[in-house]
């Protein structure tokens, strides 16, 4: 096989394969990341040909949002019992489906099932706990880098694609972005078949950073696989800790996905900026995330994390606040792009560091599942209410002066919580 070989030609050179892996892991979470930022640049398009209002579209990107949070603490249960490589090539090919079948559609219940239901559960497969899942298995050494890395790919993968992508839909027509975004599932997808391997054990290889090789652990069923989230969510849901980073985590999402990714670019366009131009903007941000994500990653090894948060969520405030008061000028969007863009999703490596220290490294993906679940309910609230702002009220710039006060709320939250780093125990529950 092809992973065999590389493999031992790697080792070799004293490289470790969990590297090939974190690979294939940024392309697809790069590629899904693009793929739920597509719609972003297609409302207006969408608009056009069939008539439907802001608001209607934004209620199958809403319902995708929330799909693809709250499959997140089950995906780490299907990765367990099918497998990362398994799981992953099934999302893409869902993901595709979905892509491919809008190309027919021509009613508005359509899109709430392709774009809403089909391409959220895909996503929602492919979601932050994939990235949980390779950096815990592959990696003891460099867990928080790759962690860091592989949040990055996310978050810019929703945005670095966009000026493409608006490029082909102004020239060529929406179904043009279709086409390329299923042109980049398939890459994934291959490069996926050919790298991707469940664990290092299958290559006889120990965890980077490990001596001696470690065994899968037995295989479960599917059903106990899929009670255990709700386990510890009942564990974890009687915490001050738990609630405070999911509301976090909730104006997170309120503020960034559901917001700037799906609205951004038509609010520009509102203010007579083509959508390439702003979805320029938005590749900006994306550059700038990378940056802030990975050096947020550093920063939370060395800081209180619940300092980082408050200045994160407290700048990201005062950008929104900032941003209609922009003129959306070039000189006023770069600013923003530039103060926003690094503080894009760099709330991801303190909050999970939190959730590690509060709860214990090995319930921390299945609770910070939960917590982005909060991240995504918030980003589909904002995605259909800011679209519902822009049918009522002619303007989104009510809901970018809401998300902003939200965050400011957000960066008072963050210092509530305790600065203990001992794990915090569960509520006695009676028998």
């Amino acid at each position: 096989m092809v992973s065999t070989a590389l493999a031992s030609t790697l080792a070799r050179r004293n490289i470790h394969y969990g590297w090939i892996v974190v690979g294939a892991t940024f392309l697809t979470m790069l590629v899904t990341a693009g793929a739920m930022g597509a719609p972003g640049v297609l409302i207006k398009p969408l608009q056009d040909e069939f008539g439907w209002e802001t608001s209607q579209i934004s209620s199958a990107l809403a319902i995708r949002l929330v799909l693809f949070g709250l499959m997140g603490p089950f995906a780490a249960a299907f990765m367990n019992y099918f497998g990362v490589r398994k799981v992953i090539v099934f999302a893409l090919a869902l993901i595709g489906a979905g892509f491919v079948g809008s190309l027919f559609m021509t009613s508005l219940w359509q899109l709430l099932l392709l774009w809403g239901i089909v391409v959220g559960f895909g996503t929602g497969l492919t979601a932050m706990v994939l990235a949980a899942t390779i950096s815990a298995r592959w990696f003891t050494k460099h867990r928080g880098l790759v962690v860091g890395m592989l949040s990055a790919s996310s978050a810019t993968g929703q945005l670095v694609f966009l000026p493409l992508m608006a490029e082909l839909a102004e020239r060529y027509g929406w179904r043009s972005t279709v086409f390329f975004v299923c042109a980049m599932i398939m890459v994934a997808a291959l490069a996926v078949l050919a790298f991707m391997r469940d664990r290092p054990s299958d290559l006889n290889l120990p965890s980077l950073g490990e001596a001696h090789v470690t065994p899968p652990p037995a295989r479960g069923t599917l059903v106990g696989a899929l009670k255990t989230p709700i386990t510890i969510l009942k564990e974890i849901s009687g915490t001050s800790t738990f609630w405070i980073l999911f509301a976090t985590f909730f104006i997170c999402g309120l503020s960034t996905n559901g917001l700037i990714q799906t609205h951004f670019v038509t609010l520009c366009g509102d203010f007579g900026i083509l959508p390439v131009a702003a979805a320029s903007v938005l590749a900006v941000m994306g550059i700038f995330d990378f940056f802030g994500t990975v050096g947020s990653g550093w920063l939370s090894d060395r800081f209180d994390n619940r300092w980082l948060l408050f200045w994160y969520y407290g700048l990201r405030g005062l950008s929104l606040l900032f941003l209609p008061f922009s003129d959306f000028s070039f000189y006023g969007l770069s600013i923003f792009a530039v103060f926003y863009g690094l503080d894009w999703i760099a709330t991801v490596p303190p909050t999970v560091k939190i959730a590690a220290d509060r709860f214990g490294r090995e319930k921390a993906g299945l609770v910070f599942g939960w917590v982005f679940a909060g991240h995504q309910l918030g980003a589909a609230t904002a995605a259909y209410g800011a679209g519902l702002s822009r049918t009522e009220l002619s303007s989104y710039l009510p809901a970018f002066f809401v998300a902003g006060a939200f965050c400011l709320l957000a960066s008072i939250l963050a210092i509530t919580l305790k600065k203990s780093g001992l794990t915090e125990p569960a509520p006695a529950t009676a028998h």
